[in-house]
């Protein structure tokens, strides 16, 4: 996948300090002059942008979960394309692609888990939906690999790597972390073996008795 290296745009930069102070004083705790100080412009004048901040958190929530979506399919779709793709390639693919998010975007993570009940019903069964169809491109990766772990397993298993990989925000302040490499490569060697874990206990379930 390609980085981006232009510059972010005022929508972009409005919502990057909208996401960081929800997350640090909660939606309620947040002024629309607040949000622009920030990005050094009056309040009013993010009334050219959004609505207002309900509509801030929609797209904050919902683009998350879309950019994750679109990056997992991505993956698939590059992997296909190689011709010598692998299910452990394409694992590790998606692992690494997650923790960027998980590393990166930490408030959107803390976000998720404290406002999610304050977006309108369409949008939180938009974001429902998006994130359904992401943990079923990734049981699919997973099954590929493992292909004796029972469906249901590997949903589990799915569903607690990321909370796993979304954990970020509780590991303490930035800089008493190891690091962003040390720490990407900490979480992805977890997120193996907690498929290797599931994976190897399902074969193990599944052979015959040596007796």
């Amino acid at each position: 996948m390609t980085t981006r290296t232009d510059a972010p745009t005022r929508r972009e930069q409005i919502l990057k300090e909208a996401a960081r102070l929800f997350a640090e004083r909660g939606f309620h705790g947040v002024g629309v002059d607040e949000i622009g100080a920030a990005v050094g412009i009056s309040g009013p004048g993010l009334y050219r942008h959004f609505p207002g901040k309900d509509a801030m958190l929609a797209e904050l929530l919902v683009g998350i979960s879309e950019r994750l979506l679109a990056g997992g399919r991505l993956r698939v779709t590059e992997d296909a394309a190689s011709g010598d793709g692998s299910p452990e390639a394409l694992l590790d693919a998606l692992i690494e692609g997650h923790i960027d998010f998980a590393l990166d975007d930490r408030p959107l993570i803390t976000l998720h888990d404290r406002e999610l009940d304050r977006l309108r019903d369409t949008d939180r069964k938009r974001v429902r939906q998006l994130q359904r169809q992401y943990v079923e491109l990734w049981v699919e990766v997973v099954r590929a690999l493992y292909p004796l772990l029972p469906e249901s397993e590997a949903r589990a298993t799915v569903h607690a790597v990321f909370g796993l990989l979304n954990s970020t925000p509780h590991l303490g302040r930035p800089g008493a972390l190891p690091g962003r490499t040390a720490t990407a490569a900490l979480l992805h060697r977890l997120a193996l073996g907690a498929f290797a874990a599931a994976g190897g206990s399902s074969s193990v379930s599944a052979s015959p008795s040596g007796d």
